[in-house]
């Protein structure tokens, strides 16, 4: 089974509106304001992911600040979901910084078969991870609810891109360790994180987080998925193409070409994903 982690689709009305959109959310206009960041709907997607082979893809917005705009996109999400008998798998998106609001909307989207949270950015959000008063009662409600959550993350060092952001390692460490019980998925490789797990106590303060592929080509050559098999807690290491951004053809076409093995390539190719979604 292939399942792309880290997608991202919006609905028909945003992608056909997208400047009236991008003025509202501080997210959309860092990441789309320019015009030349692609967007995809729910329908594009799946035709994408039937030309690579992709059984199943988890659907997501971004880390909205505009609350009118994340009901509308995360009804969207769970609608295609509903639309497309389990192919896409829809983590809602909200902003912590909203407090019992950004959980009384995990709830409702939970309640429609949301399976997750994501995509957190906290810089265009406006929080901070390391806010316990803020995120002790929102990853209390994830682990209520059995979901994971995919945040934004970023490297320390390297070129600047839209949205970068300040998410690098040394925020994410301690933020993981605070919440060991709940599924954390670093996206974009968590900036580097998975090489600090050669340190012992970095590697047992991950047992629980996970690290997906998201945008890699513009990151890393190729060899990061052997050098990072070999790092990373095994298991831990999810196939995620942030689509529309990139097809997932280009990462899978990596994957398969990496001096890995066959049990690793499954694995990051579906079969992680698949045991920490519960498939």
């Amino acid at each position: 089974m292939i399942i792309d982690f880290h997608t991202h689709v919006f609905p028909p009305r945003l992608v056909e509106e997208r400047g009236a959109y991008v003025k509202r959310d501080a997210t959309l206009s860092a990441l789309f304001a320019g015009g030349e960041a692609p967007m995809a709907t729910a329908d594009e997607l799946i035709s994408a992911m039937d030309e690579a082979g992709v059984d199943a893809a988890v659907i997501m917005g971004v880390g909205w600040t505009d609350r009118g705009i994340a009901r509308e996109a995360n009804d969207y999400l769970l609608e295609s979901a509903a639309r497309y008998g389990g192919r896409l798998i829809p983590f809602c998106s909200v902003n912590p910084a909203w407090g019992d609001d950004a959980l009384r909307e995990i709830d409702r989207c939970a309640a429609s078969g949301a399976r997750g949270v994501g995509e957190l950015h906290p810089d265009t959000q406006g929080f901070d991870l390391a806010d316990s008063s803020l995120m002790d009662p929102f990853m209390g409600c994830l682990k209520s609810r059995n979901m994971a959550l995919l945040t934004h993350s970023s490297e320390p060092v390297g070129h600047l891109y839209p949205g970068k952001g300040t998410v690098t390692p040394d925020v994410l460490m301690p933020f993981i360790e605070r919440y060991p019980d709940v599924a954390i998925v670093c996206s974009h490789w968590g900036g580097g994180l998975p090489f600090y797990s050669l340190m012992p106590e970095v590697k047992r303060a991950l047992s629980n987080a996970y690290f997906d592929s998201a945008a890699s080509p513009f990151l890393y050559r190729a060899s990061i998925y052997s050098l990072a098999s070999k790092a990373a807690r095994p298991g831990s290491i999810l196939f995620g193409s942030d689509f529309p951004l990139l097809k997932p053809e280009r990462l899978m076409k990596h994957i398969r070409a990496a001096d890995i093995s066959r049990e690793e390539r499954d694995g990051i190719l579906g079969e992680n994903a698949r045991r920490l979604l519960g498939l």
